[in-house]
């Protein structure tokens, strides 16, 4: 017979938080767990994957939405890998204009820090440029 997990048991196996595993479940990422008589969650070993499965996917920066989409492939052995290649390589996109946007703030930051006497004086190139137009 498997051991069935408590809601604690399975936070700490999985590296979540109680609080993260209900609102899991609570969204449908995680299939509903059967409750003991006194209420309590009982996990077994698919649902401690499932869990491990939402926390790499969280790791990769995946949306709750793409993990929901990517565990129903995996949980799918009909699947086509095509679909999942799909889902990762948008994922790869949005995650290489972001490094891109960050850059672009790493430039302007390191500008105007480099503008800025960092002194006694009131003046700044930060609080300026905060305080102006776009350029």
């Amino acid at each position: 017979m498997t051991k069935l997990l408590t809601i604690g048991e399975a936070a700490k196996a999985s590296g979540l938080s109680a609080k993260m595993i209900r609102h899991y479940e609570q969204s449908g990422l995680l299939e509903k767990t059967p409750r003991t008589e006194s209420g309590y969650r009982l996990y077994n070993a698919q649902q401690l994957r499932q869990l491990h499965f939402i926390r790499r996917g969280r790791q990769l920066g995946f949306s709750l939405e793409e993990i929901h989409s990517l565990l129903n492939l995996w949980r799918d052995p009909g699947r086509e890998s095509r679909e999942v290649k799909q889902i990762a390589e948008q994922h790869l996109q949005d995650v290489a204009q972001k490094i891109a946007e960050l850059q672009q703030i790493h430039g302007v930051l390191q500008k105007l820090a480099s503008q800025c006497c960092g002194d006694s004086h009131p003046d700044c190139a930060i609080l300026d440029s905060l305080a102006g137009p776009e350029t």
